[in-house]
């Protein structure tokens, strides 16, 4: 069910320092690839720090609809591994907008012999899949898109009885079609090559399901990221506890808060980060901000001047938002670079993130893979900022308070989709 017309209103005051702890919950994309390859596994996982949010409620729904036993205890999650096949072989799932739910599901459920249906929201419906389609039907699944050739909602129907193991999958879409592939293909039980055809995006979030897939005690050999190899046929072993890290991409928001404001710790997250997202603070070191890396822990300080850069972005797809309209507060225009994948997320964060920059008084200009930002000389006060149901939209526009604006973040709620309790960490560091 799509959000409800009536929009919700968020206030922030207008704040010029801010100073503080916060501690991150888990990362939404290491909590749903660890919920799903537990419940893929053999026994019992306890998996703590998991993240509580729309889309990894849509992924523990989903699993318990297809016979999964998923219990909570206390603060952390219990996952009882069905050994390869989920009990239910028949079923309609609805998933939201959980692209970390939908498109690992369908690559999961192609090769689980059962029919299903799966949907989500109207956006999620506008979000291409025929790339991770294509790649599946070349294995030996059968899939029919219910509406529109493409794209969600689809019927998934049972396998053919031949496996293709050599499987190739464009790369430049979204990670998560490449993602979905490398998480089903253990379920065929024989070695698989994934090749990726053009240039992949979003490598770190690739490297978090490989380095999350090995600790379920599945290996591929990763050949420059053009090709992936499982050499044996191996079934998932699950650890009976994993603890998540804090999610760096919600990090980036309190990082750039301090660089523009003040001094924050960041808990929960710290060099050793399997996020690519990290690398975002070595962005805001070279704009002039202070980091200081601690065991578990991250201390980031204001800039003297906040310098605007050129800034490739393949790295950091999420986190780059942040630098966005960090660029209001900078010296000097702000250029990111390859963000192509941001036409393709929960809305089109390149017009989005145009639109909502213009009405503060920014000169900005965008093309299909960059948007270039100079800053007015002084921000556009007491502006209602539409969040188009991106919670990443709502996060980032957070920021503008910090030049004692009022900003005003419509449909604040969307940031449920990964850190419902965001505002409330947020308002507690400013000063």
């Amino acid at each position: 069910m799509d959000r409800k017309s009536e929009v919700k209103k968020h206030h922030l005051k207008g704040f010029s320092y801010v100073k503080g702890i916060v501690t991150l919950p888990g990362s939404k994309s290491i909590t749903n690839r660890v919920i799903l390859l537990a419940s893929l596994s053999k026994n019992k996982t306890v998996i703590k720090n998991y993240l509580e949010s729309d889309d990894t409620k849509h992924m523990v729904a989903a699993l318990k609809i297809l016979g999964v036993k998923i219990e909570k205890d206390e603060d952390n999650l219990i996952v009882y591994g069905s050994d390869k096949s989920f009990p239910v072989k028949d079923c309609e799932l609805f998933l939201g907008n959980a692209g970390t739910a939908f498109r690992p599901l369908t690559a999961v459920l192609a090769l689980m012999n059962g029919h299903y249906k799966l949907s989500g929201v109207n956006r999620m419906h506008e979000r291409p899949i025929k790339d991770l389609v294509d790649s599946l039907e070349i294995m030996g699944a059968s899939i029919n898109y219910i509406n529109k050739d493409g794209f969600p909602p689809l019927k998934i129907n049972p396998i053919s009885n031949h496996f293709c193991d050599d499987i190739t999958i464009k790369g430049n879409v979204s990670s998560q079609f490449l993602t979905a592939l490398l998480m089903a293909a253990p379920l065929i039980q024989k070695p698989v090559t994934i090749r990726v055809d053009g240039d992949l995006i979003s490598k770190p979030y690739i490297n978090i399901t490989l380095k999350l897939l090995e600790k379920f005690g599945i290996i591929y050999q990763n050949q420059n990221w053009q090709k992936f190899i499982l050499d044996d046929v191996c079934s998932y072993q699950n650890p009976s506890f994993i603890e998540i890290e804090g999610d760096a991409s919600s990090a980036s928001y309190f990082f750039g808060a301090a660089a523009i404001a003040g001094v924050i710790e960041v808990f929960g997250i710290n060099k050793k980060s399997i996020q690519g997202d990290i690398y975002f603070l070595e962005i805001l070191k070279d704009m002039g901000a202070k980091i200081t890396y601690k065991d578990r822990s991250v201390v980031v300080e204001k800039a003297k001047i906040l310098k605007g850069l050129e800034v490739d972005c393949k790295m950091i797809p999420d986190a780059a938002m942040t630098l966005a309209t960090m660029a209001l507060f900078c010296e000097g225009t702000t250029k990111l670079t390859n963000i192509s994948s941001w036409k393709v997320k929960e809305t089109d964060r390149i017009v989005a993130m145009q639109t909502e920059l213009l009405k503060l008084g920014a000169k900005v200009s965008s093309t299909n893979n960059s948007i270039t930002i100079t800053p007015p000389k002084r921000i556009n006060n007491n502006i209602q900022i539409d969040t188009y149901d991106d919670h990443r939209m709502a996060m980032c526009f957070s920021l503008v308070s910090l030049k004692k604006n009022l900003v005003i973040i419509n449909d604040p709620e969307c940031v449920k989709k990964t850190y419902p309790n965001y505002f409330h960490d947020f308002e507690k560091i400013m000063l």
